[in-house]
């Protein structure tokens, strides 16, 4: 079914004098991924939270209250973003035999992405899952009052059993983090929430072509909206047929989306500013927690002068799974040195690549541009790097930084 649209209820009036200003604040938080921007956004827009928005908040099992000062997070903050692809009506036809075959009853959390804000110095870490990791699942509550025993399945059945609330309680029982706030997105939503800003300019370094989702693209840059912001995120063939490029080419749209959210071209246009904030109210769905306007002004402040080269997005690491070759399960050697950096407050640094099986490369330079030359890292994987402090990440983590430009492999299918 459709959401509903929501009318705007008067409520609390915050006290700044400069809206546009801390409007900018938010879509520093939007710098890290879009569905959060989206929420931040409507907080300052309208003042308010309208009563559906929180009515429709997620109760997440077993989370501790959050202090009225987020400094007073020990470990940092954690906020858990999922993207699922519920057959909303209007995509029934675009989705195919998602929407009409076997599993068309089910909602599949196919997008989690565990967004980490260090304490101070502020680093944002951003930490895609593979839709077709395999793991132990610890149990959880269900959206009808039941209980999920859980057990070893597929990432992406989580949602169908358990909701939100349960995605982020195996998300948090995987990695040692306490996540404090959460939200969740249809593909619909995305498609809107690109279309508010209009669209993202993604690259392509060859001609792209998948049959199952119908691109047919020339190589070079290419602004998406719309059914083709749709057709890119779920392209897996588009970039070889591997669901782990297919992460490492989502990674790209989202750094790109950053970079678009924090430009002059949205920040300056008030117009575009109102559209961005009532299409997040219409599209996402927040934990309780993320319902609080002033909670979302100090997050925003916590990101806003972290620089992209501190904004980090990786793969998290697998191996092929013992019960499946077509899956994957954890590499729990390289997730512990991941884990460690995070607990520790340490910068990382990737030597893994940009991405997992070419899905993506480093974009060519143009003409004129000055590129560092690539470096080994000075320390063994795992170890701290004395000279500027960060943990050389295993080459088993795949990433890049906000800093760094991508394209697609564009494999053609």
């Amino acid at each position: 079914m459709p959401r509903r649209r929501r009318t705007v209820a008067q409520h609390a009036r915050l006290r700044s004098p400069n809206p546009l200003g801390q409007l900018a604040k938010l879509l520093a938080v939007a710098a890290v991924v879009g569905v959060v921007a989206a929420i931040g956004v409507v907080s300052y827009t309208a003042y308010d939270l309208t009563a559906d928005f929180v009515e429709e908040a997620v109760v997440v099992e077993n989370q501790p209250a959050v202090p009225p000062d987020l400094g007073a997070l020990s470990g940092g903050v954690n906020m858990m973003l999922v993207g699922i692809d519920e057959c909303e009506e209007e995509l029934i036809a675009l989705l195919g035999d998602r929407c009409e075959g076997a599993d068309a009853g089910g909602r599949l959390n196919d997008v989690n992405i565990l967004l980490h804000i260090s304490e101070e110095p502020r680093k944002v870490t951003v930490v895609s899952f593979p839709r077709d990791l395999i793991f132990d699942a610890p149990a959880c509550d269900t959206a009808d009052g039941g209980r999920f025993g859980g057990g070893t399945l597929q990432i992406n059945e989580l949602y169908t059993y358990g909701g939100l609330s349960c995605v982020i309680t195996a998300i948090a029982d995987m990695s040692g983090q306490q996540i404090q706030f959460g939200a969740m997105v249809t593909f619909g939503g995305v498609i809107e929430i690109t279309n508010a800003i209009g669209g993202v300019e993604i690259c392509l370094a060859s001609d792209m072509r998948d049959a199952n989702t119908g691109i047919d693209w020339e190589a070079g840059p290419r602004t998406i909206q719309g059914l083709e912001a749709l057709q890119f995120l779920r392209t897996r063939y588009g970039v070889g047929g591997s669901d782990l490029a297919r992460v490492s080419n989502q990674q790209q749209y989202m750094s790109r989306l950053a970079r678009k959210l924090v430009s002059e071209e949205v920040l300056s246009n008030p117009s575009t500013v109102l559209r961005l904030a009532s299409t997040g109210l219409r599209n996402v769905t927040p934990t309780q927690s993320l319902t609080n306007p002033l909670t979302l002004v100090q997050v925003a402040s916590a990101v806003k002068d972290v620089p992209f080269e501190d904004i980090v997005f990786v793969q998290y690491p697998t191996v092929t799974a013992r019960s499946d070759a077509n899956r994957v399960e954890p590499d729990d050697a390289a997730t512990e040195v991941l884990w460690n950096a995070l607990r520790e407050n340490r910068s990382i640094e990737v030597t893994g690549g940009v991405s997992v099986n070419d899905g993506t490369v480093i974009a060519e330079p143009t003409p004129g541009e000055q590129v560092a030359p690539t470096e080994d890292p000075a320390v063994e994987p795992g170890e701290v790097d004395p000279q500027t402090g960060a943990i050389a990440l295993p080459p088993a983590i795949t990433g890049s930084s906000a800093a760094q430009q991508t394209c697609s492999a564009g494999v053609v299918n």
